[in-house]
């Protein structure tokens, strides 16, 4: 009777425990892939648990709008690349990076090297090249404007295709080259039988013009809230320790997404490729936003030409409050 009352005391303090966790809903920016392993393994790991929080991972897609769901409260942080959310606070929108998880960029164009395309400064005019919208357009256009190529079609400047997330417009000559990622659309070039030697990549961080990607995202009135600080600080931290273990374990990083994809639309070799690709762009991120990485990118959408992304730098954009206590 004694150990019975023992152990229904332990049930009893363990189920008071689980109902105690704080919930806390994240946003992806895309659908569920090795993008995001790190707050997958978070999950899968117990990371989260040990923070004491219940953390709903919500995948995105391409007709989810991450800022838009932030806005609207249906999360509490989203993943978001800089440009766009800084485009979003000009527009009226508070929100703020509370932390940077990805160091580098994984943007890049891929060409056909039979479209003669060698260098950017040279070989881009008169080339119809395919651009990502919806907000990932914005690093290709201030690009642009440092090459001083128009982007309106005419003879000096780059024809833009708008393109789909797949990479048809490159296997069917469409375009001379299209955006990818290192880490997936390039790889699905590669897989539909165009041999490496037949490309030529050029990636924005090689270029100068690399913007932050894949930061963490919250509205302005959550940092204000101390309970919600306390959250978002556990978040982060047991974040930054699945992005650190997804580094070192790519592999099971990747049978932990592929675990967690409810559409059946991954592959392990895939996912197993795209963990290690991704592990290149959070190395040597600690989670804290580099100040000089952020000058870098606002700089780069400021120069965005008589169509600048943003007209005047931000103010409050960024915060270290949540890294600094999450990395003591």
């Amino acid at each position: 009777m004694k150990k019975f009352l023992i152990s229904a005391g332990l049930v009893s303090l363990m189920a008071g425990a689980a109902s105690a966790a704080d919930d806390l809903t994240l946003q992806l920016k895309w659908v569920t892939q090795a993008q995001f392993g790190g707050y997958y393994v978070a999950k899968d790991k117990g990371f989260y648990e040990e923070e004491g929080l219940n953390v709903t991972i919500k995948p995105g897609g391409p007709d989810i709008a991450p800022v838009q769901v932030l806005a609207g409260g249906g999360a509490d942080v989203t993943v978001e690349w800089m440009p766009a959310a800084l485009a979003a606070r000009e527009k009226g929108l508070p929100i703020v990076n509370i932390a940077q998880p990805f160091k580098k960029s994984g943007m890049m164009l891929t060409c056909l090297k039979e479209s003669g395309v060698a260098d950017p400064k040279t070989d881009f005019k008169g080339k119809t090249l395919g651009v990502w919208f919806s907000g990932n357009e914005y690093p290709f256009l201030s690009w642009m404007n440092h090459l001083g190529l128009k982007t309106d079609g005419s003879p000096e400047g780059v024809t833009v295709l708008k393109q789909g997330f797949n990479v048809d417009p490159i296997l069917q000559k469409q375009a001379a080259c299209i955006s990818t990622m290192t880490y997936n659309e390039y790889w699905q070039v590669i897989d539909a039988g165009i041999k490496p030697e037949d490309l030529v990549t050029f990636k924005y961080d090689d270029q100068g013009v690399a913007t932050l990607e894949d930061g963490l995202y919250v509205l302005e009135e959550k940092l204000n809230d101390p309970a919600m600080e306390d959250k978002l600080v556990r978040f982060v931290r047991a974040s930054m320790k699945g992005w650190k273990y997804a580094e070192e374990h790519p592999e099971e990083a990747a049978e932990i997404v592929l675990e967690n994809d409810e559409t059946g639309a991954q592959t392990i070799e895939h996912q197993a490729r795209m963990a290690g690709e991704i592990a290149k762009l959070t190395a040597g991120s600690n989670g804290a936003l580099d100040e000089a990485d952020y000058k870098r990118t606002v700089d780069t959408l400021l120069s965005g030409g008589s169509d600048p992304v943003i007209s005047k730098a931000p103010e409050g954009a960024w915060s270290s409050a949540i890294t600094d206590k999450a990395l003591q």
